[in-house]
């Protein structure tokens, strides 16, 4: 591992390089699960913050580590976009204090799977992992295309300035995406955003109001918006959530290994995964999700070839200082729906678009394989489709059997195990991180 002596500033400007871009993801889960769980624009300025500072804590513990705990690579910790989709089913039905309470329960788990995750890999091979990101990309569109209308619950719903301000957004995004490069193509969603809220300013669509009402200033309150319940349905629901985010983890381990020139191993794999449970547990306690490892930044890592970890830890310093000033998280709250609806259509069609590539790696050729995903997808999406065929059952039940995205991924794991066995075997030496359209590494 390199870490090469750089100037203070170096250390700034390269960390808040990361933090630019993990940023729009990071603000962008809470933007997005606070107004499905009728959260006030007040609680998502502070959901916000607290996010910000989890993300800064998640990255400390994986970057520094410590004995037994941390992959001590320049990995990026940021909420994942997996989490979306069961955090607001698990908080419609048991409110946003039994979604920390699952978040807590499944850091835990994810903490103890990661002594035996070398058991449990090949159970869960890319024809099972990928089917299972495809159902939680495929779930998250409906929710782009309303906050593309406005928004539930807004007069103006659907109305052509709302879907115009949407597409605006989305072919800026195209535009940025296709013609700059390296850093400033990382940042494209940004920018995107940014000059679609102008637009939105300049027609009036934009409430400043909360702005002025934001504290500079406020601590990271524990369970600030009350002490967590325990649901045996939320915590089964997160713990699946969880492992999908651990097995994906893996792979960028992998990945960094190669460019910092480190052997990873099973023991590296287990320390880094111990640090996402404990983050895990951080975050419920103080207000926010779980955390992956963001493949954007190992991006960033390849693309500069800075692989100093404490230029993460930098960003991570960073991240920080900006959750203990919700004026800062204020401002992304200004961002009109239509503007993040028009954003949600790439990020979460890239979740699709990367499920395709991973269900690629299996032999699609084989009927086992095929039933599997035919059967696993077919299961998911059609629950998620009409999740009110189980309102005669009990809650408890209901959020099992009426969440597409555990009930797809129960199927897909039971039929492969049953018509395949373990399955393909995880190749530890195979990783594929996108970097840029023309950039790939091949370890």
């Amino acid at each position: 591992m390199t870490d090469e002596k750089l100037s203070i500033w170096k250390l700034i400007l390269l960390g808040f390089q990361h933090v630019c871009v993990m940023y729009g993801g990071a603000v962008a889960v809470p933007l997005i699960i606070a107004p499905a769980l009728g959260l006030t624009q007040q609680q998502l300025v502070y959901l916000i913050s607290f996010d910000l500072f989890a993300c800064g804590v998640a990255t400390l513990i994986q970057v520094l580590g410590f004995r037994g705990v941390g992959i001590q690579l320049p990995a990026m910790m940021a909420v994942s976009f997996t989490v979306v989709q069961p955090i607001i089913a698990i908080g419609e039905i048991h409110s946003i204090q039994g979604v920390f309470g699952a978040v807590i329960v499944s850091g835990f788990i994810v903490a103890t799977l990661a002594q035996f995750i070398g058991k449990v890999l090949p159970y869960f091979p890319h024809l099972v992992t990928g089917s299972i990101v495809f159902i939680i990309g495929v779930s998250l569109m409906p929710i782009a295309m309303r906050n593309a209308a406005g928004g539930s619950g807004v007069k103006d719903f659907g109305s052509m300035t709302n879907l115009s301000l949407a597409l605006v957004t989305l072919l800026l995004f195209l535009l940025f995406n296709t013609f700059l490069k390296g850093f400033l193509k990382t940042v494209s969603v940004l920018f995107a955003m940014f000059i679609g809220s102008v637009i939105a300013y300049l027609e009036g669509k934009v409430d400043a109001s909360i702005l002025g009402t934001s504290d500079w200033f406020t601590p990271i309150v524990p369970f600030y918006f009350g002490l967590p319940t325990f649901q045996l349905s939320s915590i089964i629901t997160m713990t699946v959530i969880a492992t999908i985010i651990m097995i994906e983890s893996i792979g960028v381990f992998l990945a960094l290994g190669e460019v910092c020139k480190r052997e990873i191993g099973d023991q590296e794999v287990k320390k880094g995964l111990r640090a996402e449970g404990l983050a895990a547990v951080f975050s419920g306690i103080f207000n926010s999700f779980n955390h992956s490892t963001f493949s954007q930044n190992v991006g960033l890592v390849f693309l500069t070839k800075v692989t100093n970890r404490y230029v993460v830890v930098t960003g991570g310093v960073i991240l920080l200082i900006l959750g203990l000033l919700p004026k800062f998280a204020a401002i992304a709250t200004m961002i009109p729906a239509p503007v993040l609806g028009g954003a949600m259509v790439p990020m979460f069609g890239m979740l699709i678009a990367a499920s395709i590539k991973i269900i690629a790696k299996s032999d699609l050729s084989k009927p086992t394989n095929q039933l599997v995903i035919a059967v696993g997808i077919g299961t998911g999406l059609a629950i998620k489709g009409v999740p009110e065929a189980f309102a005669a059952f009990p809650d408890t039940a209901k959020m099992l059997v009426g969440n597409g995205v555990v009930m797809g991924t129960l199927v897909l794991f039971l039929l492969n195990l049953f018509l395949n066995g373990k399955g393909e075997e995880h190749d530890q030496k195979e990783v594929l991180v996108d970097i840029d359209p023309d950039i790939k590494l091949n370890a």
